[in-house]
């Protein structure tokens, strides 16, 4: 299997893990009325999805060594399709609210194998530019999968969106059956994977480069969670309306991404991760004063949402590419861990979210602008990790 296959492989993947979490988000008031339950509940199911995408991934890095990619991945696309499959039989919100966390965990399983793919083909700037394309695979399926969400929820009801969602992995699995994978070299069984897993976390360069592809993450995660009910309830956005923003907020990913493809080799990965998580930031600075002082504007409110998207494409691979180059051990372990890291703070940041949602956007931009500040700083710590190893290098 050469890399263009390996790379379209994880691409498709990584965008059905992530289409999980952006298709319903249209069906939110449909779903709570049907189930019945609070809107504020269903929009859990945003961040329980994201717990369960967090939970297998360091799991899925050690099966992934031991008993290599394809039985990994298409195991977890099996979990993925038959918990897809079994949300619309849900029959109250607690229901709904944990197939959507197995679901999750079926998506982590993918989502980590994608990564892992990628990882095993590139080194360097091109592995930048590889997951470059994971990170448009990302965005694409936030941007269609929101808008495909809002199609199917109208023609046949939010019901179809899962099933689509089962068929999409149930189709993936067909593909791996008649793909071979190259044969890997196994780890020794006799490291511990938690051991293994220590050493990379305690590991300042990797730490702060995932750190800040995390938390840039988490910006685009805390606007999906509250920003059905900003646009759908104050701005009163049909469904329809809602999934049609999917698609500028898509070109902006793809711009930033394209970005990282045509210029990291020449400008160079950490400064284009710095710009990139300075453009968050702006971007959120941008929303809360349009929140504050016109409120009134929903263009205020989710075009400076692109300009931060297009920052996050940018730094996100890169941030992804510095952590697994600057990881003490080699192998799927230090994608894995980042996975990991990157899922589980994006739960945590949609629970908090969750916990903000309201008309009212200046509270999602506050939250953003801590995020991105964050961000920045973490950026700030690579730089000063890639001068302390050039003066030990050059004693």
């Amino acid at each position: 299997m050469n890399n263009t296959t390996t790379l379209a492989l994880a691409c498709s993947a990584a965008f059905l893990a992530q289409v999980g979490i952006s298709s319903y988000l249209p069906a939110v008031t449909a779903i709570a009325h049907v189930l019945p339950a609070a809107e504020v509940h269903v929009a859990l199911a945003l961040a329980i999805y994201l717990v369960g995408m967090a939970l297998p991934m360091l799991l899925g890095g050690s099966l992934g060594e031991r008993f290599g990619r394809k039985p990994v991945l298409l195991a977890a696309l099996a979990v993925y399709a038959l918990a897809s499959a079994a949300i619309p039989s849900a029959f109250n919100v607690e229901t709904f609210l944990s197939l959507r966390l197995i679901q999750g965990l079926g998506a982590g399983g993918v989502s980590v194998m994608a990564r892992v793919l990628v990882r095993d083909s590139f080194r360097g700037a091109l592995l930048a530019k590889g997951l470059s394309w994971l990170g448009m695979t990302f965005v694409v399926a936030l941007g269609i999968g929101q808008f495909a969400g809002s199609l199917l929820q109208v023609a046949f009801g939010w019901e179809a969106i899962f099933y689509g969602l089962a068929i999409g992995a149930v189709g993936l699995m067909l593909v791996l059956h008649r793909v071979t994978f190259p044969t890997l070299v196994k780890v020794d069984s006799q490291v511990r994977a938690w051991r293994i897993y220590a050493a990379i976390v305690r590991h300042p360069p990797f730490l702060h480069a995932a750190l800040a592809g995390g938390l840039g993450y988490g910006v685009i995660i805390a606007f999906n969670t509250c920003a059905p009910l900003i646009l759908q309830g104050r701005f009163e956005w049909s469904a329809a309306q809602y999934g049609w923003l999917g698609w500028p907020i898509s070109a902006a990913y793809l711009a930033g991404a394209l970005m990282v493809n045509r210029f990291v080799a020449r400008a160079g990965r950490l400064r284009m991760m710095g710009w990139g998580a300075a453009l968050v930031w702006v971007g959120a600075a941008v929303m809360l004063l349009g929140s504050l002082f016109a409120s009134g504007l929903a263009i205020l409110l989710w075009v400076p949402y692109c300009l931060a998207v297009f920052g996050q494409s940018m730094s996100y691979p890169i941030s992804l590419s510095v952590a697994n180059d600057e990881a003490p051990v080699s192998g799927s372990y230090a994608m894995a861990l980042s996975g990991f890291m990157h899922q589980l703070m994006a739960a945590l940041i949609g629970g908090v979210a969750s916990l903000l949602v309201s008309q009212q956007a200046w509270p999602l931009a506050i939250l953003c602008m801590v995020l991105a500040g964050a961000a920045c700083v973490c950026v700030a710590r690579c730089h000063a990790d890639q001068n302390a190893l050039r003066k030990i290098s050059s004693i």
